[in-house]
């Protein structure tokens, strides 16, 4: 996979904005809000066939949007439940409009269209660094859709648009195969086959304690989790067996500063207990209060019961879960806890409840409600990452994207993570300091290795110590957490 297909999301809109405006000029600028809707529906369907669906998804769909036209505003929840029910591609109107005029005037601007549309989806497909056959297949379907459109109007052929299969760097099952959700749309035996095909896909128990021993730091996190597991292991045999269980909340509350691991542990969390049958999909929907809360009374509740069904058979993650509770009596905050307390008694066996965030902040928010301190007996801490653990988590990025560090540049690493571990504030952001600082790195090592007369492989990999830091730049902590 070229690494020149995976952007940052503020470069990707920039990349969208200079194809749409390529497209405009042999087009209509009016078209704008029909493409956008258009290519964020294709978004979706795409995404469909990826392995999952992360913050990451959320920023690059935030980014789908023409030149003075409102810019989205995407919730990771919701965009989870959108993209569940995306599955096929279908041609817009408006593009069998542009190939009958490209027939009558003989102008090619839908093969304009398609090529751009390629070029879009192919950087949408990288977002998470890594296309899958599934991805493929689906800009494929709607290349060749939108082909076939201009071969039957007549549109004049012209160059061919790049090939989706050239770009596979994997084959793993899509979204709605892992997380065992059904798409609204299909026949019954598709829907059948896919029941199948989630069945076989169920999260695997070994290979879920795999990445969760892997995980850099975290030891005392990781050993709870584990001990969590023996104990429910237990009692569901001891259920199979007749004997009797004492009552046992699941629900958690992590605490912790911002990049700590924390959705990490509790998406692995979610699939460790489908795994092991305590949840029927092992799905996890992570919100916050913006996903939960609503600006008019009444709203609040069908917005957080919303959510909710999302999270049904899965993890529902509450972050900067206090938020809840700081807007004082008359807070439609309230109204959220109630309806999340309300749901956790009426599908106590298949949702599990997370929240989670600051330590201080988190205890006043439990206590702040009966319900809470009821329902939550279950505390996980999520200490900072020390100089070594920033380091391996730096270099576990540089590995998996290609990078080697020279000796040199590697004294420079340690040093540079010693110092923000020693001088962090209370706005840390541990792991997301790291991406910071590997997306900084980036840019500085292509725009000296850009200045090259002829690199080659080994200078497009090799970071040395001016990557790491810009001249004379005082080392920093703190950056800001998403």
């Amino acid at each position: 996979m070229p690494t020149t297909w995976n952007r940052s999301p503020e470069e990707f809109h920039k990349i969208y904005i200079a194809n749409t405006d390529a497209f405009y000029k042999v087009g209509s600028s009016s078209l704008a809000p029909q493409l956008d809707e258009f290519l964020t529906s294709c978004a979706l369907g795409l995404w469909n066939r990826s392995g999952g669906i992360t913050e990451r998804h959320v920023e690059m769909a935030n980014q789908i949007y023409s030149r003075n036209r409102p810019q989205p505003k995407w919730l990771l929840w919701n965009l989870t439940s959108s993209v569940c029910e995306k599955d096929l591609f279908t041609p817009p109107a408006f593009f069998w409009n542009l190939a009958e005029s490209d027939a009558k005037r003989g102008s090619e601007t839908s093969r304009t269209f398609i090529r751009m549309l390629t070029n879009i989806l192919m950087y949408l497909a990288a977002t998470d660094d890594d296309v899958t056959y599934a991805e493929a297949e689906f800009i494929t379907e709607a290349i060749d859709k939108l082909t076939a459109i201009c071969d039957t109007t007549g549109v004049r052929k012209s160059k061919d648009t790049l090939n989706p299969l050239d770009y596979v760097t994997s084959s793993d099952p899509g979204f709605l195969a892992r997380r065992g959700t059904q798409s609204s749309s299909g026949s019954a035996a598709e829907t059948q086959s896919a029941k199948e095909a989630v069945q076989q896909e169920k999260p695997d128990l070994d290979e879920l304690m795999d990445e969760l021993n892997e995980l850099v730091g975290l030891e005392e996190v990781k050993k709870d989790i584990k001990n969590l597991m023996n104990l429910v292991k237990v009692r569901k045999l001891r259920e199979q067996n007749g004997l009797p269980v004492t009552p046992m909340s699941l629900h958690m509350v992590f605490l912790g500063n911002p990049g700590t691991g924390k959705t990490t542990i509790a998406r692995l969390v979610s699939g460790l207990y489908a795994a092991i049958g305590v949840l029927s999909k092992g799905q996890l929907v992570e919100v916050d209060r913006a996903g939960l809360v609503a600006g008019y009374v009444g709203q609040t509740a069908l917005k957080t019961q919303e959510v909710i069904r999302a999270a049904l058979g899965g993890v529902l993650f509450i972050d900067e879960a206090y938020s809840l509770s700081s807007g004082g009596e008359n807070d439609f905050g309230r109204e959220a806890i109630e309806t999340i307390l309300k749901a956790m008694e009426d599908h106590r066996d298949d949702l599990i409840v997370i929240v989670a965030g600051y330590t201080d902040p988190m205890e006043k928010f439990l206590s702040s409600n009966p319900g809470l301190e009821s329902r939550f007996n279950k505390y996980f801490f999520f200490p900072d990452y020390n100089g070594e653990q920033l380091m391996a988590i730096f270099e576990g990025k540089l590995k998996k994207n290609s990078y080697v560090l020279s000796d040199e540049a590697r004294e420079e690493a340690r040093k540079l993570f010693d110092e923000m571990y020693e001088n962090r504030t209370e706005n840390f952001g541990n792991g997301r300091d790291v991406r910071n600082c590997f997306e900084d790195m980036i840019v500085r090592q292509a725009n000296r290795v850009a200045e090259m007369e002829a690199p080659g492989k080994e200078d497009l990999m090799q970071v040395l110590p001016e990557d790491l830091r810009d001249p004379e730049e005082v080392p920093e902590s703190g950056t800001d957490a998403e």
